[in-house]
């Protein structure tokens, strides 16, 4: 698998499946399976059985499951869509990535 676009807390948006449209944040990304678990995205159901030596009550929980990175794309909140980057080299040597459409820097400001 080549490298990816996406990192870990960029905001994406799915552009495919039952989920198609929304946006999240980026929680963990899984390059040697493809895939990245996005926050309130894709949530399946995990049935957690009862265990009653550490006091754990059982039952039906939601949480998020790993999506194909090929479903997602980079979120621009300046367009309001989906782009795909391009670099850009700044005057003082660093690489960014930026919207084709409006110019605008993708990186999460720390």
């Amino acid at each position: 698998m080549g490298a990816s676009r996406i990192r870990k807390n960029d905001i994406v948006i799915v552009k495919q499946g039952k989920d198609k449209g929304k946006t999240g944040k980026v929680l963990v990304v899984l390059p040697e399976k493809g895939k990245a678990i996005v926050e309130r995205v894709n949530f399946v159901k995990e049935f957690i059985k009862a265990d009653r030596s550490k006091n754990k009550q059982g039952g039906i929980m939601d949480k998020e499951a790993a999506l194909p990175l090929s479903r997602l794309m980079l979120y621009c909140s300046d367009c309001q869509a989906g782009v795909r980057p391009r670099a850009k080299i700044l005057e003082d040597g660093s690489k960014v990535r930026v919207c084709p459409k409006c110019e605008n820097t993708l990186e999460v400001q720390k």
